[in-house]
C-alpha cells in the first residue's frame, strides 16, 4: 500500500513539473505600444487596409506583392529596417 501512495505522489509531482515548464514555456512576447503603417512590403491579398492611392478600400484587396500604394502596420521602429519599407502617415480615427 505504501509503495502506491509513493508513486501515485510521484507521478503527481511529475505533472505539475510539466505543466509548470509548459505554462512558461509558451509565454506570449509582450505587444508593441506603438505601430507604424509600412507600405511597399505587403504581399498580395495581405495588406491592413485600404490602398494609399485609393485604387481599393479594404484589407485583402492587394493583386500584387511589394506594392507602392499597398501597407502594413508593423511595430514602430522596424519598417525602415524592412527592405522596400516605407513609412507612411498614419491618419487619426474618424469621430463621430
Amino acid at each position: 500500500m505504501k509503495n502506491s501512495q509513493t508513486l501515485i505522489a510521484s507521478t503527481f509531482a511529475g505533472i505539475m513539473g510539466v505543466a509548470g515548464m509548459v505554462s512558461t514555456a509558451s509565454a506570449v512576447p509582450d505587444q508593441p505600444e506603438a505601430w507604424e503603417k509600412c507600405a511597399g512590403i505587403a504581399k498580395a491579398g495581405k495588406n491592413d487596409c485600404g490602398s494609399l492611392d485609393g485604387k481599393h478600400g479594404c484589407a485583402g484587396q492587394s493583386t500584387e506583392d511589394n506594392a507602392a500604394a499597398e501597407w502594413v502596420y508593423v511595430p514602430e521602429g522596424t519598417c525602415e529596417k524592412i527592405t522596400g519599407g516605407v513609412v507612411k502617415k498614419v491618419k487619426p480615427a474618424k469621430t463621430s
